[in-house]
């Protein structure tokens, strides 16, 4: 008799088979989204808007952070994220009539991030809604809806449903800055995922490091800080590894005490605006005696971590954060199998999480 992990690596687990259609969903998402960016973004600029507030729970809202990261830097527009309990456990009513407020949820039926829409409907909010599904409760609430065109997602964890929603915040970013290098990205994108799942592997050396760890930190600074987040979160349900994911800049704020000899850490360290931080906090966490994955295209992080992620070596920071969460993805898988687990299937979750 075949074993299960066996099993699941000759005929594809649902994971691994929707990691590796995220370049089509990206491009039809990319097809199907651009005239409708236009068309919130004249709204935008007609009704004045010039504050987001996002919603978002789990996966959601580590999108969320991304498109804050890149509204803010590109569209010069101030982000908050929504804290839900405000208004279905305290019954607050923030004052959102003047603002942009987008609600994600991958199924569309998240209660509490509905509470949050409806309240800024009744104000007279723009509402903006991602979900995968055009028929969701939410779709149908908010005032503007994108749909993530990524089809059904049969595992638990989110895989292609969290790059079409960050790339939906891309597309969006792009129309609302007017800036013809946005644009050009945004074309770029689905053609690297392409190329990345393709030419390059994950090192199964670094897999192998932590298959018997139950904890590790994750770290990352600036537009790739979500993905320190979602692959914190990834780790944790396809892995059971207790994985917790700071921001570097957060991390010499108390949690640096923690760190000891052997102690495992993930830096997800693209080339760009942070890598000098990046670089250093490596060369602190090696004078710790930490052992150091990094998921890197620069020679000299390489050079100071124990096992090293290759990824895509021609992004920027608008970029790199939708193509390293594809990397991180497959690693998690490939520790989730090598741990002899499904990942398809976490223990004590469900596709749909209700919150309210």
């Amino acid at each position: 008799m075949i074993s299960p992990v066996l099993f699941m690596e000759v005929t594809m687990t649902f994971m691994e088979k929707e990691i590796n259609e995220q370049p089509d969903v990206l491009a039809l998402l990319l097809d199907k989204s651009l005239s409708k960016a236009e068309e919130l973004c004249k709204e935008i600029k007609k009704r004045n808007i010039n504050f987001v507030y996002i919603a978002g729970r789990g996966t959601s809202d580590n999108a969320g952070v991304y498109i804050k990261y890149i509204l803010e830097t590109y569209a010069k527009m101030p982000v908050a994220l929504a804290a839900p309990s405000v208004i279905t456990l305290y019954h607050g009513k923030p004052d959102l009539k003047d603002c942009l407020v987008i609600g994600i949820s991958q199924s569309g039926e998240a209660l509490d991030v509905l509470e949050v829409i409806k309240l800024a409907n009744e104000q007279g909010a723009v509402t903006l809604s991602i979900t995968n599904y055009d028929e969701s409760p939410l779709a149908k609430l908010a005032a503007y809806h994108f749909n993530c065109f990524a089809g059904e997602e049969k595992s638990v964890a989110a895989t292609k449903t969290f790059t079409s929603e960050m790339f939906i915040g891309a597309i969006i970013t792009a129309a609302l800055s007017d800036n013809d290098e946005l644009t050009r990205w945004i074309h770029e994108i689905p053609g690297k995922a392409k190329k990345y799942i393709s030419e390059y592997v994950i090192d199964i050396n670094a897999v192998n490091s932590l298959k018997d760890e139950n904890e590790c930190f994750v770290m990352a600074r600036g537009m790739n800080y979500p993905i320190a987040l979602e692959a914190s979160l990834k780790i944790q349900e396809t892995c059971y590894v207790r994985a917790r994911a700071y921001s570097l800049s957060d991390f010499y704020h108390g949690p640096f005490a923690m760190l000891q000899d052997q102690t495992n850490v993930i830096m997800i360290a693209p080339e760009g605006e942070s890598i000098n931080d990046t670089l250093d906090m490596v060369q602190k966490l090696n004078a710790v005696g930490c052992k150091v994955i990094s998921f890197t295209n620069n020679k000299m992080i390489k050079d100071c971590s124990t096992h090293n992620i290759e990824i895509y070596n021609d992004m920027n920071d608008f970029e790199s954060p939708i193509i390293n969460a594809i990397a991180i993805q497959r690693f998690a898988l490939k520790l989730s199998l090598a741990k002899g687990l499904d990942p398809d299937h976490p223990r004590n979750l469900r596709k749909v999480t209700l919150t309210k």
